[in-house]
């Protein structure tokens, strides 16, 4: 019974102070990224991709990889023109965003606790890399994991990555008005302890 406790007591020590020490993968299952376009000057919907892979590694070193194939705007043909005139899914399958996190900075966060940080990420899409400010609420939570969620939402201008002449399209074949160039993003995302 004794030795059953110290193991017991052992685990729970190592899961509590497990560092950056191995590499983190984000649990996709446990994930969500969500953006929101705008059309006729007031009307928003809310759409994700559901397909997201990334790591952490003992550098400090993030890469998510956004699965632009797994667009999901709830409604089939919509998902078909974002990926066919807007992300040009069969040139570019992937967004990738990159960041250097101080490892120190998340080793200081006890069990339970959270920080805020801001960080200098960079973001390819459509071909285009842009420096994207986030600021992020990182969580260390029980049993190896961290998560990290968007404090504030990100603005993307899809002048910036060269996708002006896809929003055109899909607005078009929409017959719509307009729809807006400002994109907010969020995102929560999960990362395990790859073992």
């Amino acid at each position: 019974m004794k030795l059953t406790k110290l193991i017991s007591a052992l685990v729970l020590l190592s899961a509590s102070t497990v560092g950056l020490s191995s590499e983190w993968n984000v649990d996709n299952s446990n994930s969500e990224l969500h953006f929101i376009s705008v059309k006729k000057g007031n009307i928003a919907e809310i759409h994700q991709f559901t397909n997201l892979n990334g790591s952490l590694d003992s550098d400090g070193n993030f890469e998510l990889a956004i699965d632009l194939t797994s667009v999901d705007t709830s409604n089939p043909i919509r998902d078909e023109r974002m990926k066919n005139f807007l992300f040009e899914t069969n040139r570019f399958t992937d967004a990738l965003l990159s960041a250097k996190i101080d490892p120190a900075e998340l080793d200081a966060i006890a069990e339970g606790a959270n920080k805020r940080l801001l960080i200098d990420a960079k973001l390819t899409l459509h071909g285009m890399k842009k420096s994207v400010p986030i600021e992020v609420i990182v969580t260390r939570l029980v049993g190896a994991k961290f998560s990290a969620t968007s404090a504030t939402p990100i603005i993307l201008n899809v002048g910036d990555f060269s996708l002006v002449a896809g929003v055109e399209k899909l607005r078009e074949l929409a017959k719509l008005p307009s729809i807006s160039y400002a994109v907010p993003v969020t995102f929560h995302l999960t990362l395990k302890l790859n073992k």
